[in-house]
């Protein structure tokens, strides 16, 4: 460098040079590391516009918003982490004792932080794999509920009640998801066993065919009923099983809307939807006489 500097007619002492080629080296990583955050800054903004871009559901939104935000946590650090140490190593530290340092005084945050660093890692994998979204209904162990927010430290989940529950995404091992493109309106009917089956089988059928015409519910009804048949013969009801394929969230108003329709039509068509009931048999003599018996009833007393 001191022949580069004469060469141009500079006369520099070997103290100003010792003193100048550090600082330039300095100068140039500080450039460097400018340079690389300005462009990580841009390459992340432009992947979170293209993803928002070619999507208009706000959860995946809210997912690459959230997934920008860490790589660019994760960019900084790292750019940052690796300047400092060439600046320090040009000023003549040695680098060794601190990483040595911070060897030992991360492993001690970490066994004091793992559920804290399993929240975060498990986070991450949720968004990348996108396992929950904003807005969606799921089961996440004993809690269920609509997803309000979704972070790399936990998941929030507000249920039918309106309770809201904070589940740390370390304790999150299987996602039950009810809203995932579609969903199925599973139903399940009882009647008595004296009633016709198949008289059934063709009230239920002409029910969801006016839902599948009624303005209102017919564009949350992606197709026709589906009959699957008799699913169990109970104590008192023979049970049959039908369901709907609907869009997201609106199996529960579905069914509902099924229930009522198919309550008017079996009172109207006189088919009995049974209630759980005992016969009592009292036995025969061997002369074929049956005892007679009286079952007596008493006032509770309720006091």
């Amino acid at each position: 460098m001191k022949a580069l500097l004469q060469s141009i007619g500079i006369n520099v002492s070997d103290k100003w040079l010792e003193l100048l080629l550090p600082s330039s080296h300095i100068l140039i990583i500080l450039i460097l590391s400018w340079l690389l955050l300005h462009a990580s800054s841009k390459l992340i903004s432009s992947f979170k516009h293209y993803v928002t871009r070619r999507t208009l559901d706000a959860g995946s939104i809210k997912r690459a918003e959230t997934l920008a935000q860490v790589f660019s946590h994760v960019s900084t650090l790292v750019i940052l982490l690796i300047s400092g140490m060439l600046i320090l190593g040009e000023l003549g530290i040695s680098i060794a004792p601190i990483l040595a340092a911070a060897g030992v005084v991360g492993l001690a945050v970490g066994f004091g932080a793992q559920t804290l660093i399993k929240d975060y890692f498990n986070g991450f994998f949720l968004l990348i794999e996108d396992q929950i979204r904003h807005g969606e209904v799921v089961e996440i162990g004993q809690n269920s509920g609509l997803v309000e927010e979704v972070t790399l430290r936990h998941v929030r989940l507000r249920d039918y009640s309106g309770s809201v529950h904070f589940i740390p995404n370390s304790s999150i091992t299987i996602v039950t998801n009810r809203s995932r493109d579609f969903s199925y309106s599973v139903i399940d009917i009882g009647v008595a066993y004296r009633e016709n089956t198949d008289e059934v089988y063709e009230l239920m059928r002409k029910v969801g065919s006016e839902m599948r015409t009624t303005p209102g519910i017919m564009d949350k009804i992606v197709e026709d009923l589906e009959i699957a048949g008799i699913n169990d013969l109970a104590d008192s009801a023979v049970i049959i099983r039908c369901r709907f394929k609907v869009l997201p969230l609106e199996q529960w108003g579905v069914r509902r809307e099924f229930l009522y329709r198919i309550k008017k039509s079996f009172d109207a068509a006189g088919i009995e939807i049974p209630y759980p009931h005992l016969t009592l048999y009292a036995g025969q003599a061997k002369q074929g006489e049956s005892p007679s018996f009286k079952i007596q009833s008493q006032p509770m007393d309720i006091n």
